[in-house]
């Protein structure tokens, strides 16, 4: 009979993985390398910040100087596609921004007043002057694309060189190259704007030496000759055009949404107008008036005298002989009147020739001239076309009928529009008011699977690196991890044979190998190797007790019994 006895022990982690083979030593530390690995992926792409663009069209030159002080400064940066913008985390745009600009970055591919900071020495004047055109000319760049329509511009100045032994100085002139926007454009006040600026920015320039350009080559300014540009002349006009019929039908549309609803209505308005310039001068004269209150033009005085019979000059030679005849009045008329000498003596008063005396006076004449020059663009004549909906009517239980309106709507309604216009019957005006039912747009819903829809998408890029993550870790954890830190939480055990001194299970007769047969026919049976040695352990047992403890207990460290 013997004994079988289990016993626990702890030991330590060093002492369990010192009990592993060499494969699970090496699928554990797989395993812990990964969920290491997994989780500190996982925390640096759920922490990382959105992506905002920094600056975006810049030139080669720019873009490589702002990356190199990206790059100074430590900030994560990357390219959208085609290189078009640099982006950098959102929650450090405006600081990067901040701090590139103290930089002077980005300078732009125009250079301004800098460049006269870079004066090398030695420069001769010509070089010096060539520097400060291109500065100014940078300068005018910047000012241009600073206006919102303005994409891009070149500056070209041409500017002589004044000498005081020229007689006639040439003037200065520019030339303005406009890259616009897409889908904008520059009227004429922006135009005349921009030519107003770079003629005041330099000295002795006339805004009709500017000349603006577009980027097809298309003249937009108003040549130096006065003939207009591309925007002149039918252009204006076809745009003053389209500006008064904007406003009348923004008109109606104003009176009208009120009444039947913001998209119940349709309003289009044709207006004719005159553009010719005329001119018309009158000519008018007043009647005849009197001497006292008209201006004399030229007067004309004939004297004539018949004496045949004429005494000869009488009397004492002197003062008084010599006297000329006496101013004679006439009238208005010019009628001749027989008038005596002032001053004659009495021997010529009684003489028997005859005098006549003819006065001619002219008057200016009283004329008024009126010069009239009609305005240009006067309204000849507008046409109105409006298209009223059907009145939509909801029931109470939400059923939606449309109803034409009645003929006395239709007649108020076109009264309205007819004195929004300034409808005007004498110059052939007409205001056409229609009442019909609009076609409703059939919007054709396109049946998106789920897991193709946008916002679905959106969801599951947002949430693919926390879940993969996640996942992934938990795989390596139950499948590599786990079943390792199962084997070391198992104790070891260790099975020893006791003798009768300890506590013992007794039982039966146990099948064991190298154990002596039952005894047949009441003969004993000879002991067996086993049972030989087995007999020896417990003798040993029995005299040394301590030694066959420490024996056991080298067992149960995993050391070899010496």
């Amino acid at each position: 009979m013997s004994a079988v006895v289990t016993i626990p022990v702890n030991p330590t982690i060093a002492q369990r993985l010192a009990g592993l083979d060499q494969g699970q030593r090496l699928r554990l530390a797989l395993g812990v390398v990964l969920f290491v690995a997994i989780g500190v992926v996982g925390l640096v792409m759920g922490r990382q910040a959105e992506w905002r663009v920094l600056y975006s069209n810049l030139a080669d030159k720019d873009g490589g100087a702002v990356i190199t002080q990206l790059t100074t400064l430590n900030v994560p940066y990357k390219y959208t596609e085609g290189g078009g913008a640099i982006l950098v985390p959102a929650d450090r745009v405006h600081d990067v921004r901040l701090k590139l600009a103290s930089l002077g970055l980005p300078k732009g591919s125009v250079n301004g007043f800098e460049m006269m900071e870079a004066n090398r020495f030695g420069m001769t004047q010509f070089q010096e002057r060539l520097t400060f055109q291109r500065g100014l000319e940078g300068e005018l760049t910047r000012s241009i694309q600073a206006l919102s329509s303005v994409q891009n511009a070149r500056v070209h100045l041409a500017l002589p060189n004044q000498n005081g032994f020229f007689r006639e100085q040439q003037k200065p002139s520019a030339s303005i190259l406009l890259s616009l926007h897409p889908g904008r454009t520059l009227d004429r006040a922006q135009l005349a704007g921009i030519v107003h600026l770079v003629a005041s920015s330099v000295p002795e320039m006339a805004p009709s030496a500017v000349s603006v350009l577009d980027d097809t080559g298309k003249l937009l300014s108003a040549a130096p000759d006065g003939s207009g540009g591309a925007l002149g002349g039918d252009a204006e006009q076809l745009q003053h055009v389209q500006q008064i019929e904007q406003l009348y039908s923004r008109r109606i549309l104003d009176i009208l949404e009120p009444i039947v609803g913001k998209e119940n209505v349709k309003a289009q308005v044709t207006a004719e107008l005159d553009f010719s310039q005329t001119e018309s001068t009158t000519e008018s004269h007043k009647p005849n008036q009197t001497p006292e209150s008209s201006a004399i033009r030229s007067q004309q005085v004939v004297e004539s005298t018949n004496g045949g019979n004429a005494a000869p000059p009488s009397g004492v030679p002197g003062a008084t002989t010599n006297q000329p005849p006496a101013q004679a009045s006439a009238p208005i008329n010019g009628a001749a009147q027989p008038l005596a000498a002032a001053g004659q003596s009495a021997a010529g008063a009684a003489s028997t020739g005859a005098s006549k005396r003819e006065s001619i006076v002219n008057y200016e004449v009283d004329k008024t001239v009126r010069v009239v020059k009609g305005a240009t663009g006067v309204i000849k004549r507008i046409n109105a076309a409006v298209v009223v909906n059907n009145q939509v009517v909801t029931n109470d239980k939400g059923k939606t009928t449309s109803t034409p309106l009645s003929d006395a709507q239709v007649e108020k309604m076109t009264a309205l529009v007819r004195e929004a216009v300034g409808f005007n019957k004498d110059r052939g005006d007409s205001v056409n008011l229609v009442n019909a039912a609009f076609v409703a747009d059939k919007v054709e819903v396109v049946d998106v699977p789920l897991w193709r829809q946008p916002e679905v998408v959106d969801m599951a890029r947002s949430f693919a690196w926390p879940v993969g993550t996640l996942l992934l870790g938990a795989l390596v954890l139950l499948g590599v991890i786990r079943p390792a830190m199962k084997t070391l939480a198992q104790p070891a055990r260790v099975t020893a044979a006791r003798t009768n001194q300890l506590d013992a299970v007794e039982g039966d007769q146990p099948d064991r190998p190298q154990l002596s047969a039952p005894a047949i026919n009441n003969e004993p049976a000879q002991p067996s190797p086993g049972e030989l040695r087995l007999e020896d352990a417990r003798k040993l047992t029995r005299d040394n007790p301590a030694a066959v403890a420490n024996i056991v207990k080298a067992w149960m460290n995993g050391e070899v019994p010496t």
